[in-house]
């Protein structure tokens, strides 16, 4: 019985921790996904996930732990981002490869020059007040499922109104028909009368906002203060699983929670002292991550105007 007792709180804890950990991917994969839907690929992704959770956490600290303000602020980051990605790629027409791994280098370098200008050089991290757990009356006494899923901070149940309000966006209405036109086929969108250029904008500068939103989540609900290097390579995943999930909302929250729950159980098993090197249970989830995206790949249908301009004189 005691054994059973163990297991079962050991299943709880990961699997509640496997949500937590996906939160910032399901925001991160959901605004790339509206990226590359008008056919932007958003290397940039990476620097915008550290400027959010940088952001995120210097307006939270500034403000008194006002972890709401901090959130908003991290989101405004990422759009900005967007913004200038929008530019070079959208109304210059420059190459999506060039400019968004220019932005990610960019994004990372200011991130820590003003982490340094504003904190210095601590030897303890300063760190924030946390999101606290917010119990669903009713549903968080459903046993088993609901210390799972119905015992988490806000910015978990804002991830999933998210990936649901996506997926009634681009397939229920015609704002959504006109975000698929553009990335399918934007000649046919221009001559329709859509403004593909605004659309294109428009687009970048909310998707831009969800993956602020998953940098800022990082800082504000997962490490409590921002350290060099958190997003871990993150953004890049985001990139993964949007092609994984196949460019849908409701698939892409799977496969992001395919790499929150490998990566939770990775942690899981550091703690449990497992004679294994801690570098071989880190690259697990990457790993696996990997794997299932060359499973995967050769039935993947990216949206046909991915990667190319759109010049309405051509």
């Amino acid at each position: 019985m005691g054994i059973e007792n163990y297991i079962i709180a050991f299943l709880i804890s990961w699997l509640s921790a496997s949500i937590r950990m996906s939160t910032s991917i399901i925001f991160g994969t959901i605004g790339e996904l509206y990226h590359e839907k008008v056919g932007v690929l958003n290397l940039g992704i990476e620097g915008q996930m550290i400027i959010g959770a940088l952001v995120g956490f210097l307006v939270t600290k500034i403000t008194g732990n006002n972890l709401w303000l901090g959130v908003v602020a991290g989101g405004i980051s990422g759009s900005l981002i967007s913004l200038i990605l929008a530019f070079f790629a959208v109304s210059l027409g420059l190459n999506q490869h060039v400019t968004g791994l220019g932005l990610t280098f960019f994004c990372t370098g200011l991130s820590y020059f003003i982490y340094r200008i504003e904190i210095g050089f601590p030897k303890v991290h300063p760190t924030i007040e946390s999101f606290s757990t917010i119990s669903v009356p009713i549903f968080s006494k459903i046993p088993l499922l609901g210390s799972i899923l119905f015992q988490q901070c806000s910015l978990v149940y804002v991830a999933f109104v998210i990936v649901a309000l996506s997926s009634f966006i681009l397939y229920r209405t015609s704002w959504g028909l006109r975000i698929r036109t553009v990335g399918e086929n934007p000649t046919a969108a221009d001559t329709a009368g859509i403004n593909v250029f605004k659309v294109r904008y428009l687009s970048l500068i909310w998707g831009g906002f969800l993956i602020g939103l998953g940098g800022s989540f990082m800082s504000l609900a997962i490490f409590n203060s921002f350290i060099f290097g958190l997003t871990a390579g993150r953004g890049w995943i985001c990139l993964a699983l949007v092609v994984l999930g196949k460019w849908k909302p409701w698939s892409c929250m799977i496969a992001a929670l395919f790499f929150g729950t490998i990566d939770a159980f990775q942690l899981r098993l550091q703690a449990l002292n497992i004679n294994l090197p801690y570098q071989l249970l880190l690259v697990l989830p990457y790993v696996a991550t990997i794997i299932a995206l060359i499973l995967a790949s050769k039935q993947a249908m990216s949206p046909a105007s991915l990667l190319k301009p759109y010049r309405r004189e051509e």
